[in-house]
């Protein structure tokens, strides 16, 4: 009996100090507080308003999991290869960049593949996600797929007819005092005079150093039969080589009715213009006796996520959050860009866009820009002699040959 009541102690005595085991564990995971969760996130001045939307929707989607402070801050899109390597430590946990920086960064170890990657190639274009490949690995999310240009031009100033040639727009432009402008002293655009000419310019098979025939002295089209006819432009009283800031101000004060940029225009464009506003794959542009259609590089943006992110899965799930369909929807609706998504992409709206239509038309002649760094510099030194109306008299042929040296160099 005595032995039967000290069994009977002890099962209460060990149940008492299990029951308090538990309750003390559980008053700790109760007390226990949010891990703290630091991201900031590199984006265009642009997307302010709507990163902020989107921050506090994620924030608020994982409400309870963790203790949010993710700041915005803002980072060139063009810039923000050099800007992010030259310190990975230091550098945002989430940044937006176009794709012909992806191989740099990869290259350079601030990129990894992403996990669910055939999940995030299903939901997108497939250029889309190429554009986000390098050997065969998805190192970026896909946010856009309309980085790419075509022409603006005021309905009221401008008819259909004449918004189909160079020619026609700049004598409209100039019979009414007025201005079609695009950017000279960058070599993206330039490439619209070069492109479908036969002149060839490309990555070689190192990944690094281009080739570049744009000095090419025989052929329907040579090098300087294109600088002559950027002479001819430059020289015409309704152009003007404008920044695409530049163009957006004469849009705003009424001397610009034409110019050629993107679809992150068309908000502000809208703005001012109203139902006046006009969007066209690129001119024809006339050229050694004929019409050359202008050519365009395309390419999507990207999120990427630091490889250094002290937080990398909260990192990772704020940049599929950014490029998921809702936001991509809600991108569009606020900064009219093209998304990448496939069910945004086939949508209604995205069909009803002139300037998203535009950009498809555009597609046919344009390429996915894939160029070594050595490209931009004596492509943009050759584009602004051209703009300035060759101050320096110097050999327009020794101009040529510079440029595609310099284009070419190792």
């Amino acid at each position: 009996m005595r032995k039967r009541i000290c069994g009977l102690i002890l099962g209460i005595l060990c149940t008492t100090t299990l029951t308090g085991c538990d309750l003390a564990e559980k008053t700790v995971l109760e007390n226990t507080e949010p891990q703290k969760v630091e991201l900031v996130v590199w984006g265009a001045e642009e997307d302010t308003e709507l990163m902020s939307q989107i921050i506090q929707s994620f924030e608020k989607n994982y409400q309870g999991e963790a203790d949010f402070e993710i700041l915005f801050e803002v980072q060139g899109e063009s810039q923000c290869k050099d800007a992010l390597i030259g310190g990975l430590e230091d550098g945002a946990d989430v940044f937006t960049f176009a794709d012909d920086q992806l191989n740099a960064l990869a290259a350079a170890g601030a990129l990894d593949p992403i996990e669910n990657a055939a999940e995030i190639r299903d939901r997108n274009l497939s250029s889309a996600a190429q554009a986000a490949t390098v050997n065969n690995q998805l190192y970026a999310y896909p946010l856009t797929a309309d980085n790419g240009y075509f022409l603006y031009y005021n309905k009221e100033y401008i008819t259909e007819e004449q918004a189909k040639t160079l020619d026609g727009i700049l004598e409209a432009a100039a019979a009414s005092g007025k201005l079609f402008t695009m950017d000279w002293s960058s070599a993206w655009y330039v490439y619209s005079f070069f492109g479908n000419t036969g002149l060839q310019v490309g990555l070689n098979d190192d990944g690094i150093t281009n080739y570049c025939t744009w000095n090419q002295t025989d052929g329907n089209i040579r090098g300087i039969d294109v600088a002559q006819a950027m002479l001819r432009i430059a020289g015409n009283a309704g152009f003007a080589s404008h920044t695409d800031e530049e163009f957006l101000d004469g849009v705003r004060n009424g001397s610009v009715i034409a110019g050629v940029s993107g679809v992150w225009n068309s908000v502000a464009i809208k703005e001012v213009w109203g139902e006046n506003t006009g969007a066209a794959k690129l001119p024809t542009y006339s050229c050694n006796g004929s019409q050359v259609q202008m050519a365009s590089f395309s390419g999507c943006k990207l999120i990427g996520v630091n490889a250094y992110s002290e937080h990398p899965e909260w990192a990772s799930k704020l940049a599929e959050w950014i490029t998921n369909e809702e936001n991509q929807r809600l991108r569009f609706e606020m900064r009219g860009q093209g998304p990448s998504n496939i069910a945004v992409a086939d949508s209604e709206e995205i069909e009803q866009s002139p300037e998203i239509a535009a950009l498809l038309e555009q597609s046919e002649f344009s390429q996915l820009q894939r160029i070594g760094g050595k490209f931009w510099d004596p492509v943009s030194k050759f584009s602004e002699s051209m703009a300035a109306g060759n101050p320096s008299n110097q050999d327009l042929q020794e101009q040529l040959d510079e440029m595609a040296e310099g284009v070419s160099a190792r």
